[in-house]
């Protein structure tokens, strides 16, 4: 019989993948009732914050921002166009790129938004330091795996 303290590879319980999944997944439901009154899906909220921030960013640095595909990021821009959120239109610094800029519903909508943060901080329970921690420790293990190839 192997020792309880023996590392077990395949030991489900030590399974650092399946926590962050289930921690992401969680999050993401913790977020969908506060954005069903802003009408966004969590991403479509992420592509919000992006631009309410920086209002005029080219789709593909926003794919970068987001670690998301051209295939992916078409049809969320497209729905966000849709609901009258952004517009998509050839950038005014360099007509070979095509940039996404906030409608004034879309910078109206930032107004609904500052309290989501707050709800969501309440949710987890956790200390904000924690957090700030957690989200070092997975924007760390997020480049050494883009590193990695991955």
């Amino acid at each position: 019989m192997p020792d309880k303290n023996e590392f077990n590879p395949l030991c489900f319980d030590t399974q650092i993948c399946f926590s962050l999944y289930s921690a992401s997944n969680a999050m993401i439901r913790a977020y969908r009732p506060e954005l069903q009154s802003l009408d966004l899906t969590y991403l479509q909220y992420m592509v919000m914050m992006i631009l309410w921030e920086q209002d005029e960013i080219s789709i593909s640095a926003l794919g970068l921002k987001l670690h998301l595909d051209s295939g992916t990021l078409t049809p969320l821009l497209k729905r966000l166009e849709a609901k009258k959120l952004i517009l998509r239109k050839v950038s005014e610094k360099d007509e070979r790129s095509k940039c996404l800029y906030l409608t004034r519903n879309g910078r109206a909508l930032k107004q609904k938004a500052l309290a989501i943060p707050g709800a969501i901080l309440c949710k987890t329970a956790l200390p904000y330091d924690q957090l700030l921690n957690m989200k070092k420790l997975c924007d760390e293990m997020l480049l050494s795996l883009s590193e990695s190839g991955v």
